[in-house]
């Protein structure tokens, strides 16, 4: 079964294309990775009012591992290994970011834009391994190094500009 844009239908019809749509963030004809990314931010914050590092681990762990199947499931179901909708792989990288930015918003809003930014360029080597990894794990594993490259960014503006 080959569908170009998944529908609601697909979205509910298995486990693995829920969490692999982002509960539905992957439906959006535009700009579904941003979308994928935004719905990091309230489970963030969730874990943040919830949970400690234990927590954030363990959210984490599950978030990539999950993550990797439901991507396999889905990119065979849809015909396309690493297809746009599937955006989990941004909601489980950007939570690796929201843990090490820490809860301050506009450390978030900075990581969110800096995350995008590598995730749309994809400099070296994350558009390689997103042509050449075309499994669950591929597809997981270039938006982590867009999140390593974002932390860090961010660490240097953070030794930069410190008093």
């Amino acid at each position: 079964m080959s569908i170009a844009a998944p529908t609601l239908p697909f979205l509910v019809g298995h486990p693995a294309h829920f969490i692999a749509l982002g509960g539905g963030a992957g439906l959006s004809p535009v700009m579904p990775g941003t979308f994928g990314t935004l719905v990091a931010l309230p489970i963030g914050w969730l874990l943040f009012a919830t949970t400690g590092t234990a927590g954030w681990l363990l959210a984490l762990t599950i978030a990539t591992v999950a993550g990797a199947w439901a991507a396999s499931v889905t990119g065979r179901n849809l015909g396309a290994a690493d297809h746009g909708a599937i955006v989990i792989d941004e909601i489980a990288a950007f939570l690796l970011v929201l843990f090490f930015v820490g809860a301050d918003p506009l450390r978030q809003a900075i990581a969110f834009v800096v995350f995008r930014v590598f995730d749309i360029v994809k400099p070296p080597p994350i558009r390689w391994m997103d042509a050449a990894w075309k499994n669950g794990a591929g597809v997981m594993a270039d938006d982590f190094v867009a999140a390593f490259y974002t932390l860090i960014v961010i660490a240097i503006g953070q030794r930069l500009l410190a008093p």
